[in-house]
């Protein structure tokens, strides 16, 4: 037997020290996610939800505008009468704001709401679609005096962004309501023109989408993205949003009888969730990222007379902050089982670096650009929890099988607004994750909605 030295011993106890202080530190971590789960009984549940049915119930009828200067159809508002983004219609707002009110007449079993839901919600859709440019752009916002007050169309020269990919998914909520698409075929080509505009003028040489600049990319101040390059960023919300909005279009276009785009936009939607999968998934650390593009082998203009040696075999890097957006492709059901489960254990359930006593983090604790203040514009994406990220993590819970963890996060999102309510009377933008304090906005209401779709 070779003997064992005094130098092995020591070796072997101070590994084993070690090893035991990783996993008190693990077990600790694991114990303060556990310890901010929030599971409400039946009685509490109902109560709180209750609360906010009245609320909204009380509210819901001041935010379906009626049509006002360029605003030909009726639409939907974000936030009440008199308060922020009230006399503002925005694109992505528009489609949870519209989701939240179809729910909130579902459970209230109210007919009458429904019926003026589906004029307002096809009217939105419509005073967005009559507005696009002859090249197929369409506005982030528009106001009753002003098709683009952001100067979206022709705007700039080195930007092209336009509105968030929602239109397909907020056609196909407005049928499924209505139980009928014949409204939408006159104005479905609109919405192809919008897709072409985006692959067009905003393609990378991954095949993923990139925004131009960062004004009003929904997540404003998200870092991968916001006071970046032109054209830099393959951002996980604009390519997730995209994939889902070419799935609801595909869907509306076999209900129209339009079977060649039925096939095109299907067959779209699978290689861009493919090229999702290939360059955003992340297995070092089992999450996905948005992506920097600019990687560009130069060397054929920089050193004319060397030989080029090795090619460049990667197209693009993996921006390694952790945005609540690495969530989105389990809520629109394109990572695989394992990936899935390696993100939530990995990156949510073992500590508090996203899970939060109040909700998902949008930005995990532990990055450097993490701040909880106040911000009018951009507002703040660097950690506060927005009643939208939770839905979004919450869609991705529950649609891998997590459905405890669902659960969890379904009573802390419905107990943080029932306070807020208590507290001040009405809503608010973002909140403190730690918390609940509310942060910003009061009179929001927007896709706090979504908090119906808990219950």
């Amino acid at each position: 037997m070779t003997p064992i030295s005094r130098r092995d011993v020591l070796a072997g106890l101070a590994a084993s020290s070690a090893a035991s202080i990783v996993k008190a530190r693990n077990e600790q971590r694991q114990s303060t996610a556990a310890s901010n789960a929030v599971l409400l009984s039946g009685d509490e549940r109902r109560q709180h939800a209750d609360a906010l049915l009245r609320y909204f119930g009380a509210k819901a009828p001041l935010l379906l505008r009626a049509p006002d200067g360029i605003l030909k159809h009726p639409s939907v508002a974000p936030a009440l009468p008199g308060n922020t983004y009230s006399t503002n219609l925005w694109d992505w707002d528009t489609l949870w704001t519209s989701q939240g009110l179809f729910r909130l007449a579902a459970l209230q079993h109210d007919e009458s709401l429904k019926q003026k839901l589906c004029d307002h919600v096809s009217g939105s859709l419509l005073n967005f679609l009559e507005h696009a440019s002859p090249g197929g752009q369409i506005p982030i916002m528009m106001t009753a005096d002003d098709p683009d007050p952001l100067g979206i169309q022709g705007k700039n020269s080195t930007s092209r962004n336009q509105a968030k990919p929602v239109f397909g998914q907020l056609g196909l909520l407005a049928c499924n309501q209505r139980g009928e698409a014949n409204w939408l075929e006159p104005h479905f080509d609109s919405i192809l023109r919008f897709y072409d505009s985006w692959t067009r003028h905003n393609s990378s040489s991954t095949g993923l989408l990139v925004w131009g600049d960062d004004v009003a990319i929904g997540d404003d101040n998200d870092p991968t993205t916001f006071g970046r390059p032109f054209f830099s960023s393959a951002n996980l919300l604009l390519n997730c949003l995209f994939y889902q909005d070419l799935l609801a279009s595909a869907e509306l276009a076999r209900r129209l009888g339009r079977l060649a785009d039925r096939h095109r936009l299907s067959s779209q939607a699978e290689e861009l969730a493919q090229r999702i999968h290939t360059f955003c998934w992340d297995p070092r650390d089992s999450y996905y990222y948005t992506v920097d593009v600019q990687c560009v082998d130069r060397r054929a203009e920089l050193i004319l007379k060397v030989p080029r040696g090795m090619d460049m075999s990667w197209r693009c890097m993996p921006m390694r902050i952790q945005m609540f957006t690495g969530f989105l492709p389990l809520w629109c059901g394109i990572a695989p089982q394992q990936n899935a489960e390696k993100l939530v254990t990995t990156n949510y359930l073992a500590d508090d670096r996203l899970c939060a006593r109040w909700g998902a983090r949008s930005l995990s604790a532990r990055e450097t650009m993490y701040s909880l203040e106040f911000s009018s514009n951009p507002s703040n994406w660097l950690g506060p929890v927005w009643i939208l990220v939770n839905y979004f993590v919450w869609k991705a819970l529950q649609r891998y099988g997590y459905k405890k963890e669902a659960d969890v996060l379904a009573d802390k999102t419905l107990l943080l607004l029932s306070r807020d309510l208590e507290a001040n009377g009405s809503l608010n933008e973002y909140y403190h994750p730690d918390t609940g304090a509310a942060l910003s906005h009061k009179g929001f209401i927007d896709w706090n909605l979504l908090v119906l779709e808990m219950i």
